[in-house]
């Protein structure tokens, strides 16, 4: 499955994610085409290469015609205006999604509704390009998931519509509630509203970069210089998890009727450290009516010689049996997912594209269950709750 990673060591806006997104490939005229098709005038994307420390990175700048008119919006006229463009109807329903996360944050903020939360700087022109871009962006590297690095939280004053406010603004520290952050000591903004909706609300995952294959890096810069920091955002783009479809595996099985049951054990992790894919156990009634056990591997066809020294090796067999097997397996992926209890990695499966399950791994929620002295049931329920609300949102 083709993933973008965003790593924010200086944090994220909305034209630091367009530009990334360009350097690591999205064609820049494809993306001019279809803003474009946005019912708004008077902007022009300027696409130029900046250096910020020691990195070579892409600069957008949304360019605003001087006599054009900056308003305040409301989530009704931004939502009006994706509805009115010619965009295919997942970008609009994406880039909604995105405005809509962010005007309920301020509504919790400021203590209002989404409805009557006003746009300042956000209901402006290139933060309406910045969102639809970065949306776009995505499309056109082909990107069917999003993950996140933590983000730094930046810190210090800034004067806004409403005076001088602490970092992160209210509306920002709202959108990263339950998103993983850190405080790298610069005292600077150096996540925007824009940048946090986009990644909070995009975001399959934060935290960690999960396995890929990386075929294309892009960076962003950023518009301010910060004290020995480079202002920049990188992204990586590539395939990630294992693909699903039809193969054909091997059946390895042998039959034992005179091994200590504590054994088991032992062996079947050492079958799964010899490549098995799955191993398990059959009850049966052998000649003679002796009780007995079917032991069963399926493993890929250059693990055979391996799973079958161990079975020869961790019980009294004399003899391995084997066979091919066709299987059909569903696209899976391992992600880490912020829930109530903090960050959890979930095993995800899915078909044509659509999550199917969402599983929490269970030494993660047996550990959080001892810490703090929950059921097991509960902890699981609620995790796999948050994961499928995350991932289907």
């Amino acid at each position: 499955m083709r993933v973008v990673y965003f790593d924010c060591p200086s944090g994220a806006a909305g034209d630091m994610i367009m530009a990334a997104l360009v350097d690591a490939g999205a064609p820049l005229e494809a993306l001019r085409a279809e803003l474009q098709k946005l019912p708004l005038e008077g902007f022009t994307l300027v696409v130029r290469q900046v250096t910020k420390g020691a990195f070579r990175a892409t600069k957008v700048d949304v360019e605003i015609d001087p006599h054009a008119h900056r308003q305040h919006r409301s989530l009704g006229d931004i939502l009006g205006i994706l509805e009115a463009s010619a965009l295919a109807p997942a970008l609009r329903g994406e880039a909604a999604r995105i405005f809509t996360r962010l005007a309920e944050a301020e509504a919790r903020a400021h203590g209002t509704t989404r409805e009557a939360v006003q746009f300042h700087d956000v209901g402006a022109v290139d933060a309406i390009v910045d969102v639809t871009g970065g949306v776009v962006g995505l499309h056109l590297l082909g990107a069917a998931a999003v993950h996140v690095s933590a983000l730094p939280l930046g810190g210090g004053f800034v004067d806004g519509p409403h005076g001088r406010i602490p970092i992160p603004g209210p509306g920002t520290a709202e959108l990263l509630r339950g998103f993983p952050v850190v405080d790298t000591g610069v005292r600077a903004e150096l996540v925007t509203p824009t940048g946090a909706a986009i990644l909070t609300t995009l975001a399959a995952s934060a935290g960690r970069m999960p396995a890929m294959t990386v075929d294309a890096i892009g960076y962003g810069a950023g518009t301010m210089d910060l004290p020995g920091t480079p202002n920049i955002l990188r992204c990586f783009v590539g395939e990630t998890g294992e693909p699903g479809g039809d193969e054909t595996v091997l059946q390895v099985e042998t039959t034992i009727d005179d091994m200590s049951p504590q054994l088991y054990e032992s062996l079947v992790e050492r079958l799964f450290e010899a490549g098995a894919l799955d191993v398990f156990l059959t009850p049966v009634v052998m000649k003679k009516g002796r009780p007995g056990v079917v032991l069963t591997a399926l493993a890929p066809h250059d693990r055979l010689d391996a799973v079958s020294r161990v079975l020869f090796e961790e019980s009294p067999t004399i003899g391995v049996r084997w066979s091919e097997r066709r299987r059909s397996r569903l696209a899976r992926e391992v992600v880490t997912l912020p829930t109530d209890y903090g960050v959890i990695p979930f095993k995800v499966s899915r078909l044509a594209g659509r999550v199917v399950t969402v599983t929490p791994e269970f030494a993660e929620i047996l550990r959080i269950a001892r810490e703090k002295a929950l059921p097991v049931r509960e902890v699981l329920d609620q995790a796999r709750a948050d994961g499928r609300r995350l991932l289907h949102d």
